[in-house]
Formats: C-alpha cells, sequence, structure tokens
C-alpha cells in the first residue's frame, strides 16, 4: 500500500483527500479515488509540482495536484505590458 494525497484548487475553494492505493497505482488510479468534484474539468496534472502523465506509477508520499484551466493566456498579458511601456 501507498499513501497518496490528491488537491485540487480554485479561487473559492480548495480540496484535499489522502488516499491509500495499492502498489503500482497510477495517476489516474488516484483522481479516480479521490473522486473531487470538478477534477473532469482539470486539463493537466502534477506531481510535485511536475507535469505528470495519467499513466505514471505513483510512489508512497506523492501529491497529485489538478491543474485548473489558465484564466488568461501569458502571451497575451506580455504583450499588453509590452505595449503599455
Amino acid at each position: 500500500m501507498i499513501r497518496v494525497e490528491v488537491v485540487l484548487a480554485w479561487p473559492d475553494r480548495a480540496e484535499s483527500r489522502p488516499l491509500e492505493l495499492a502498489d503500482g497505482a497510477t495517476v489516474a488510479d488516484a483522481i479516480a479515488a479521490a473522486a473531487i468534484e470538478g477534477s473532469e474539468d482539470c486539463p493537466a496534472v502534477a506531481v510535485h509540482g511536475l507535469l505528470a502523465k495519467a499513466s505514471q506509477v505513483l510512489n508512497d508520499g506523492d501529491r497529485v495536484e489538478l491543474l485548473r484551466p489558465l484564466l488568461a493566456d501569458p502571451k497575451d498579458n506580455r504583450r499588453k505590458r509590452a505595449r503599455a511601456r
């Protein structure tokens, strides 16, 4: 058994689910077991801050972070700042 945590942070709320999963469990397994509302709207996932694939095998103590969509395109924001100068 391994212990992992699945987290999702939105501007108005945050949820965290500690889980015990079988050895060899993947990121997808952890997300499914956590069953956090809104996880299906997350376009990407990270493990300890590094982008991860759904098939990545987890280790004991891993933190799976559900990444929410960007509110603004960073490239557009840089262009707006450059024009303002």
